[in-house]
């Protein structure tokens, strides 16, 4: 009972006090404003740098003496801030107008250099500049090679993402059978690709297929795969898909043979031949036909680049790997580069009544 009173005062106490008196100059029963903390804008070299670059860019950063005082005080804030807000970074195309690559002033091309190598990827410039240049060379412009280099060279964080424009806008479309790249684009993936690859942001297998279709288009292209030589021997495919009587194109019986039919509509091949699991390395073919043709690869790709395969299982390029004349005899074809991760060959006849006699794919597993 006792303990039922003490308690019961304390709830009248509580729910019979004053409310506190309102502060001075305040109605009673006014509620009190909401106090709301400002965000972080980061260290104060980075919430003053936008405005610091707007100056320089607006004027002449200084006079005289003053001129180079200006910009290597920006220069110097610049270096405080290690993320640069998206404002700063959106002065980079106006930066590098200001300094072109030829300038005897370096000062802003070492702001700009920093300001790239410090963006955030989503805010990138330099990784911008890469990605106009690219499409302007798909427009048949022709975006300067060295500034678009030098971009890529300084992407800092976004280098990566930069480099998968590159595969997806022009070493894709350069590894695919029936794409019509510009020669602009070819010229600019040469100047571009290097740096890509130095830094292990393309894919071997792509660089290569690539390179094998475009050949003397892109000469440069084969020569940036430096991996090292494996031993190859003849492979047999692992699954066929055409004609019934495909197995007689590898019972190493010249005298036997298959007849390729016309591909049909949707398909993209009269016979395709299957590896699983893909073929490392295919340094070379023989064939020996009636009639001329051609082989395709199926290369492996990154995620959005070139074909989808159908059910969504991935991305795939198709690069011609030979072409023959169909004299009867045996033909060679060795590729400039060899082929990575090929999946499958794709054999298709260029006119009707062609005979596959026999086909030797020379690779690795």
């Amino acid at each position: 009972m006792l303990v039922a009173l003490l308690a019961f005062a304390r709830l009248y106490y509580v729910s019979h006090q004053a409310p506190p008196a309102p502060a001075p100059g305040k109605a009673p029963g006014a509620k009190q404003p909401v106090r709301i903390t400002p965000p972080d804008l980061g260290p104060a070299a980075c919430r003053g740098l936008d405005a610091v670059l707007g100056d320089l860019l607006q004027g002449d950063g200084g006079t005289g003496g003053d001129a180079g005082t200006a910009w290597s005080d920006a220069r110097r804030q610049l270096g405080d801030c290690p993320t640069p807000p998206a404002a700063a970074c959106a002065r980079g195309p106006a930066l590098a107008l200001r300094a072109p690559l030829t300038a005897k002033d370096d000062l802003p091309r070492e702001l700009l250099a920093t300001l790239c190598e410090r963006c955030a990827p989503a805010d990138n410039p330099c990784a911008q500049a890469v990605t106009r240049a690219l499409r302007e060379a798909a427009r048949r412009g022709n975006p300067p090679l060295q500034e678009a280099s030098w971009s890529l060279e300084h992407a800092g964080a976004a280098l990566g993402s930069a480099c998968q424009e590159l595969a997806r806008q022009a070493v894709g479309p350069a590894a695919m059978t029936g794409q019509d790249v510009e020669p602009q684009v070819l010229a600019l993936t040469e100047a571009l690709a290097p740096t890509c690859v130095k830094t292990g942001q393309l894919p071997a297998p792509l660089l290569n297929a690539a390179a094998v279709q475009q050949a003397h288009r892109a000469p440069l292209l084969a020569t940036l795969n430096t991996a090292g030589a494996v031993e190859t021997k003849p492979i047999e495919p692992d699954q066929t898909a055409g004609p019934g009587d495909a197995f007689r194109a590898f019972d190493r019986d010249e005298l036997s043979g298959v007849k390729l039919p016309m591909a049909d509509a949707g398909t993209d091949s009269a016979l395709r031949l299957t590896y699983a699991p893909s073929l490392k390395s295919v340094a070379s073919f023989q064939v020996r036909a009636t009639g001329p043709g051609s082989l395709r690869a199926h290369v492996r790709a990154p995620d959005g680049v070139g074909h989808a395969e159908p059910g969504g299982k991935g991305f795939f390029v198709d690069p011609t790997v030979c072409r023959f004349h169909g004299t009867g005899r045996w033909e060679i074809c060795k590729p400039g580069v060899p082929l990575l991760d090929v999946e499958a060959v794709s054999v298709l006849p260029e006119r009707p009544g062609v005979e596959l006699k026999e086909l030797e794919i020379i690779g690795a597993r």
